[in-house]
């Protein structure tokens, strides 16, 4: 890895100033007015240099926190273990993060290491070192709006040129610092279409035990960014080749490497909807995901003299419990998925009000969604979801009819099979 600072002009790389943010801009003119080197800094960058356009733009400078807050009113310090500032504009907030070093050279005071884990740093250094202390190279380019150019430090241009993902420094010591590393390999390997550079790739299998000693609260933080992106099914099959599924969601498949039907029609499903710029949840892959633990469980439940929806509902509860030692699931969207579990009996009951008042609840889209999905696995449902299909899209009056007509025995649950309990 070079060693030299090189600095890549404008009619080499093509980034105009004017594709920068003009409140980034204006953060760094004034922190440079005030006598502080500042530059765009990380995913900004890169995104660029690839041709997409970036959802936010994030500064690095020399200015002490303090001294950030002191140019902008508008500036709100925050942060324990990296300590930075928010400048606002309007909706738009800046995150401006004054230059990291090492820590080596006897600072300790503002650096805590936790079994080799980086737990707190707060460690002021130069722009060299800032962008030696970042994970891969691809994120360590910084850009200078005042003079259009972009300083590299660690090769980064030109392994986005190659589309090659490498971590800085010792890949091993990187990923044992914060084994979250291993996800954002993954997920920018799948997302950005790089190749894992050799040395970056070697240690990840060995290494995804460490997942275990991740707070499943950030794990949850790092899954929406692996699934909820457009690109879920290609990253989850990533992650089993790396063999870091498994850390995340311990035993939910027999085989990870050929999921259920429902599972992978579901991820394929999202990224479809994302592509097309629709909403998403990840209460619906999360549904999707233990579904096939929740439905097992149902059925033992149910023969222990529980009602459908009810076993769905504590089999739901006992699933997401047991995941959250791995990855916490946020209840706003845990909810979802035990509303989505519970709403599954419901639809067997096709006529009079309850048919008209499944439809009028705010899930019953996804639930009807997911009840497609699980047709695709279970043939013998396609009916039922068909018969759901078509009343959505007749006019009232045949509506009227559908639910009003003969059919199959209101009330109940089906007892001619232990499979037909949960559905």
């Amino acid at each position: 890895m070079s060693n030299q600072l090189r600095i890549i002009a404008l009619d080499e790389h093509g980034i105009r100033p004017e594709r920068i943010s003009p409140n980034a801009r204006k953060v760094i003119d004034r922190l440079q007015e005030a006598g502080h080197q500042a530059f765009v800094v990380g995913g900004s960058i890169r995104d660029l240099v690839l041709g997409h356009d970036p959802k936010d733009f994030d500064v690095a400078t020399s200015a002490t926190p303090e001294e950030v807050a002191g140019v902008f009113r508008n500036a709100r310090l925050i942060g324990r273990r990296f300590r930075l500032a928010h400048v606002r504009f309007g909706r738009e907030v800046i995150e401006v993060a004054t230059f990291r070093g090492s820590g080596e050279g006897g600072d300790d005071e503002h650096r805590e290491l936790d079994a080799g884990r980086l737990v707190r740093d707060n460690v002021w250094g130069s722009e060299s070192e800032d962008a030696r202390r970042r994970d891969f190279t691809i994120n360590a380019l910084m850009y200078d709006p005042s003079e259009a150019v972009i300083r590299d430090h660690v090769g980064g241009y030109q392994d986005l040129l190659d589309r090659r993902l490498r971590l800085i420094g010792d890949p091993a010591t990187r990923y044992r610092e914060d084994p979250v590393r291993l996800l954002r390999a993954v997920r920018f390997m799948v997302k950005l279409d790089l190749k894992l550079e050799p040395e970056t790739a070697g240690p990840v299998v060995t290494m995804a035990p460490l997942l275990h000693d991740i707070p499943p609260a950030r794990l949850f933080d790092e899954i929406l960014k692996l699934f909820m992106s457009g690109r879920a099914w290609p990253t989850y099959q990533a992650l089993v080749r790396s063999q870091l599924w498994e850390p995340l969601f311990p035993g939910l498949f027999d085989d990870p490497a050929h999921p259920p039907v429902l599972v992978e029609q579901a991820m394929k499903n999202t990224d479809d909807r994302v592509a097309q710029g629709k909403p998403v949840t990840p209460g619906f892959l999360f549904a999707a995901f233990l579904w096939q633990r929740v439905s097992e469980r149902a059925e033992e439940l149910i023969d222990q003299g529980l009602a459908p929806v009810e076993a769905l509902a504590a089999a739901g509860e006992e699933a997401i419990s047991a995941q959250a030692r791995r990855v916490a699931i946020h209840r706003r969207f845990s909810t979802i998925a035990k509303e989505i579990w519970c709403m599954q009996p419901r639809f067997r009951k096709r006529r009079g009000k309850r048919a008209l008042r499944l439809m009028s609840e705010r899930r019953f889209r996804a639930a009807y969604d997911f009840l497609l999905l699980r047709a695709i696995e279970d043939p013998g449902l396609q009916e039922l979801a068909d018969w759901w299909t078509t009343i959505q899209e007749v006019d009232a009056d045949e509506r009227q009819r559908m639910i009003s007509g003969p059919g199959r025995k209101r009330g109940g649950r089906a007892r001619s099979g232990k499979r037909k309990a949960v559905h």
